[in-house]
């Protein structure tokens, strides 16, 4: 149909003529109230926004000489942040003489891997970043 008569028609039906595909030969158009159009693809991308998944990476730090009151409180709320779908990056940090004795470190945060297991998982391993070992779990 003729460009036009196309127009004509959608005059008399108070409606747009809103071109769809434009590298077609010959282009495609449409007839349709494009206000309605745009604000129906506006609903579809809120709503597609909202039941987005957002995962975030929360921090809990550590020294290797930590308490086991102060390893417990950590470790919970490193569950909880597990619970909501959050990653977790657990910092292990060296400072004096402690950075000598990176077993230790290593040993705190396999421990708290392993006790995390039934809900989380290792996604990368523990390694070293200057003075600090840093760990990521996140939710099996």
């Amino acid at each position: 149909m003729d460009i036009e008569s196309a127009l004509k028609i959608a005059r008399e039906r108070d409606l747009d003529l809103v071109e769809i595909s434009p590298q077609a030969d010959p282009p495609v158009c449409k007839i349709m109230d494009y206000r309605k159009f745009k604000f129906e693809q506006g609903k579809k991308a809120r709503k597609a926004k909202k039941q987005q998944a957002t995962i975030t990476l929360k921090e809990i730090r550590m020294r290797p000489s930590i308490d086991t009151h102060d390893y417990e409180f950590k470790k919970l709320n490193a569950r909880k942040f597990i619970d909501h779908g959050n990653k977790v990056k657990v910092t292990m940090r060296f400072r004096g003489r402690e950075f000598t004795h990176k077993e230790l470190g290593a040993d705190v945060l396999s421990r708290l891997a392993l006790e995390l297991a039934d809900i989380a998982k290792i996604e990368s391993q523990p390694k070293m970043e200057g003075r600090q070992m840093v760990m990521i779990l996140m939710a099996s």
